[in-house]
């Protein structure tokens, strides 16, 4: 697998500038979700978006492939302004997958068939390279294709889930929080798979986590969220070992607001 540190000069596959999100709550007051959020994600590279709950983490990655849409600023995917683009379409080249995986009814194989079937696409067969490629990527024996998806354990069904949005050969990958219902192993080997899919397929990938020990890890670049504003932003060893705001200070000395510590 090549080092993290070794990819340099990416092009720019995301970026945000200047995003902002507000809502208005059921007295018609203004809430601000997100505010002059910009920052850019790399072929390649895995960008960790860490920091604590309610501090806007899943609300920007809900705009990246239009589960929402910023009330100012633009998202770019490949210099393109994703408002320009169909959201079926965005869909497509921006794949995100959820923190609890859903299994559809029916076999592993008709669960990595889905996709195909909502775009009236012909079917992947078991013997298919697309499905060969995809089980192998995400560490799953051929043999559980034919098993039915939701007698897998969890860890196998996030594996799954992953299948299910890599099968489709998107550009970019966003992950909200997918290893916080797993057990440290398997969380850290799930983790490990992002990181080595990343670079063979040269995606960008955009990970949402609580977990600064497995972003540390796995990261290339880390974004550290608080009150919907990036408070810094710079390379895991920097940002983790050395923070310059009082706010991640304060956050990495806060052990129980996490799931797992840090160490360099």
């Amino acid at each position: 697998m090549m080092d993290k540190k070794t990819i340099v000069d990416n092009p720019i596959m995301v970026s945000a500038e200047h995003v902002g999100l507000v809502r208005h709550d059921r007295k018609g007051e203004v809430a601000t979700i997100l505010a002059d959020i910009s920052f850019s994600a790399r072929r390649g590279e895995v960008t960790a978006i860490v920091g604590p709950s309610g501090g806007g983490k899943s609300s920007l990655i809900r705009l990246i492939n239009r589960l929402d849409d910023p009330t100012s600023g633009k998202i770019l995917l490949d210099k393109e302004d994703i408002m320009h683009l169909d959201p079926l379409a965005l869909r497509q080249r921006v794949a995100m997958v959820l923190q609890k995986p859903f299994m559809f009814e029916g076999t592993v194989l008709s669960n990595l068939q889905r996709p195909f079937l909502f775009r009236k696409e012909p079917l992947p067969t078991a013997g298919s390279a697309a499905v060969h490629q995809v089980m192998e990527l995400v560490r799953l024996s051929h043999d559980l294709l034919e098993r039915d998806a939701r007698t897998l354990s969890l860890g196998e069904q996030q594996r799954v889930n992953l299948a299910r949005a890599l099968i489709t050969e998107p550009h970019v990958l966003l992950l909200d929080e997918p290893t916080s219902a797993l057990d440290r192993p398997t969380g850290d080997q799930l983790a490990a798979t992002f990181h080595d899919i990343c670079t063979l397929q040269r995606l960008s990938v955009i990970l949402v986590t609580h977990d600064l020990r497995m972003a540390g890890k796995i990261a290339d670049y880390l974004i550290y969220l608080e009150g919907g504003r990036i408070r810094e932003a710079g390379r895991p060893d920097d940002l983790l070992t050395n923070p310059t705001s009082l706010e991640l200070r304060r956050f990495l000395a806060e052990p129980e607001d996490r799931e797992g510590e840090y160490h360099a």
